[in-house]
């Protein structure tokens, strides 16, 4: 959920005008990836597929994950490594990410959402502007938001295209995709795995 640092490193190897070059580009040739990003999937299309995501089930406890940052052509450009703590209490929960990368780098950030009905879920954390927003159907679930990433001395507002995929009980996959103004910067792929809370010795 956390790629802060990793746009970061991105977005130094990517100018202003660049991105703004590219982006009128993609709009002169008419609006077709727009168009085509409305018509794309929808978290409801997984609603029959199994095993049934529970959020608040799966992000309980200890959950590690590990995953690769890439930008637009596809190269890997940062590794990394999370530890998340997991609590709720009731509808709101509380999600402690730590995070390593591969170059030494340490970061955290903390989610707190909140469940509301319907499998729909909102949230907020420091760096995010106003509220994240995701609905759970089926084993999928899709969380949006627009993070605010210091750039060189001004605030870029990056939207988010979280998708999360239940394997099994323990295995979860995440890819994301970064958009600012309409133009992919990178993707983000994670693998979840859920640490099973130890089942107490009879004496």
């Amino acid at each position: 959920m956390n790629r802060r640092h990793c746009l970061q490193q991105m977005s130094h190897s990517l100018t202003a005008p660049l991105l703004l070059r590219t982006a009128s580009t993609a709009a002169l040739v008419g609006g077709v990836g727009l168009l085509s990003g409305c018509a794309g999937p929808q978290v409801a299309d997984y609603a029959a597929q199994t095993p049934t995501l529970d959020l608040r089930t799966y992000f309980d406890g200890t959950v590690d994950a590990w995953g690769v940052f890439t930008d637009r052509s596809g190269r890997v450009v940062k590794r990394f490594k999370v530890v998340m703590d997991c609590q709720w209490q009731g509808d709101e929960g509380v999600l402690d990410e730590a995070f390593t990368y591969s170059d030494g780098t340490q970061q955290r950030r903390i989610w707190k959402l909140k469940a509301l009905p319907q499998g729909r879920y909102e949230g907020r954390a420091d760096d995010v502007v106003g509220m994240a927003a995701g609905e759970v159907k089926g084993n999928t679930f899709r969380w949006q938001y627009t993070m605010a990433l210091p750039v060189d001395g001004t605030v870029w507002h990056v939207q988010f295209d979280d998708w999360m995929y239940l394997m099994d009980e323990q295995v979860m996959m995440n890819k994301a995709v970064m958009r600012k103004w309409g133009v992919t910067l990178g993707e983000v792929t994670l693998s979840f795995k859920r640490r099973l809370k130890p089942i107490g010795r009879v004496s």
